[in-house]
């Protein structure tokens, strides 16, 4: 049963960072095998957070190099609008979409996981006052896009 909450957390850790279900099963199944394949087992949150922080920026430095066109900017704004009523499960979605990884990771790691700012700025290897800069604008951001949309 523990390594299930600790396959379960790492998921909702890697969902805070790609915001795609998808790519979250993929991160955590992958970092999943590695620790096991290395050491036997997965042992701890720490290392696999760690291991699909790292996975992610892996990630997102090969997105880099090969550019994959996106099917997003296929779809009218206005559709995607229309369809979505305030306080609902897709509002929140796209608010939290319209944030950098970072600011949800840190929002994730602090609100959800209960961690405070120097145990967040430890784990992601960021100063405090970087992690709080980053808390604070996220927060902001989410308001001014509540605001327009509701």
């Amino acid at each position: 049963m523990v390594e299930l909450e600790l396959l379960q957390s790492g998921y909702r850790y890697a969902l805070s960072l790609t915001h795609h279900r998808h790519d979250a099963e993929d991160l955590t199944q992958e970092a999943w095998v590695k620790l096991c394949r290395r050491y036997g087992q997965a042992s701890s949150k720490a290392a696999l957070f760690t291991t699909i922080r790292n996975l992610f920026i892996d990630r997102c430095r090969r997105a880099r190099v090969v550019a994959f066109d996106s099917l997003e900017g296929c779809v009218p704004d206005s559709i995607v609008s229309e369809s979505l009523m305030p306080g609902t499960r897709d509002d929140l979605e796209q608010l939290l979409g319209s944030l950098r990884p970072g600011e949800r990771e840190v929002i994730y790691l602090h609100h959800v996981e209960g961690h405070t700012a120097d145990e967040v700025g430890v784990m992601t290897r960021q100063p405090r006052g970087t992690v709080l800069s980053l808390l604070h604008r996220a927060f902001n951001k989410l308001r001014r896009a509540a605001a327009q949309s509701g």
